[in-house]
């Protein structure tokens, strides 16, 4: 009998069935250095994590997520509309918390900044549809995506901050620039313009650690990424021309302008990650984004 368990796959396209053992190892991946090489980077990534509890704000379900030790991640790079790119394990995977009774999910710094108002729409609009999703850990790439997707789809529901959707947006273009799908990558960037350009006008600072200095810089270059040209000039402008404005951040804004002028000039200049010195200045900079 134990020949026949899989009878039936062979249409499926599956050849070499009929003499499974089926409580043996797969000898193709048990001989495989390379699938023994991922199952050893997954283990070795897990030892990076630990269990966080959390109450869910809206339906009172306690629960646990995946949260990065503060120990384990290094910043490699900065690119120039902020984001951080880390080695070893990458914190942004982890940076939804989702309830999976009721389906609310956030980016964890608003998580549990929900008022009631929102509470009764994530029950109307998000619970009533909510399956149900597991993840296994450590989470990828493709996980984030997900989880991101998840969290903005509440942000648009609760009525929440253009900030808000701004930042998570922002977020899912980092996401999809480690996944080199350009294409989305500058989708979300649209989105995540449009958003802050809401947010300055209307919100109070700081939003997300940023002050308004660092959102007019973070404008003017997420209009550039997206091809606004003329609009990324009036931005970094401001920023190189206002009084008080950290040094560092004006010379930024100076190299992204420098960028445009060579790119209309038609030199195509490599664009230059925002350096990584140890000095206190600049190690410090950005230091308010890293784990939000």
């Amino acid at each position: 009998m134990s020949k026949d368990i899989f009878s039936g796959l062979d249409q499926l396209g599956f050849d070499n069935i009929n003499s499974i053992d089926l409580y043996s190892k797969d000898e193709e991946q048990d001989n495989n250095p390379s699938f023994k090489k991922e199952q050893t980077e997954q283990e070795k990534l897990k030892n990076y994590l630990y269990d966080k509890k959390v109450t869910c704000p809206v339906c009172g379900s306690k629960f646990t997520v995946k949260a990065v030790k503060t120990s384990s991640y290094k910043m490699k790079k900065k690119d120039s509309d902020l984001f951080i790119r880390y080695e070893i394990i990458n914190p942004y995977f982890y940076d939804v918390w989702l309830c999976n009774t009721c389906g609310y999910a956030a980016m964890k710094a608003d998580f549990e900044k929900i008022r009631n108002f929102q509470i009764d729409l994530v029950k109307q609009k998000i619970a009533p549809k909510w399956k149900g999703r597991e993840y296994t850990s450590p989470y990828d790439v493709n996980i984030a995506i997900e989880r991101y997707k998840l969290s903005l789809l509440n942000y648009y529901y609760t009525d929440s901050k253009a900030s808000r959707k701004a930042f998570n947006c922002l977020k899912l273009a980092w996401m999809y620039r480690l996944t080199e799908d350009l294409d989305a990558e500058k989708d979300f960037l649209k989105q995540a313009l449009k958003g802050f350009n809401d947010a300055y006008f209307n919100e109070d600072f700081p939003i997300y650690g940023m002050n308004k200095f660092t959102v007019m810089y973070l404008i003017g270059e997420l209009s550039r990424r997206t091809d606004n040209i003329d609009e990324a000039m009036v931005w970094f402008s401001k920023v190189i021309t206002t009084p008080g404005i950290n040094q560092r951040l004006k010379e930024l804004a100076r190299d992204q302008k420098d960028l445009i002028k060579e790119a209309k000039s038609g030199h195509k200049t490599e664009e230059k990650p925002i350096d990584n010195s140890s000095s206190k200045q600049k190690k410090g900079f950005f230091s308010s984004l890293f784990n939000k």
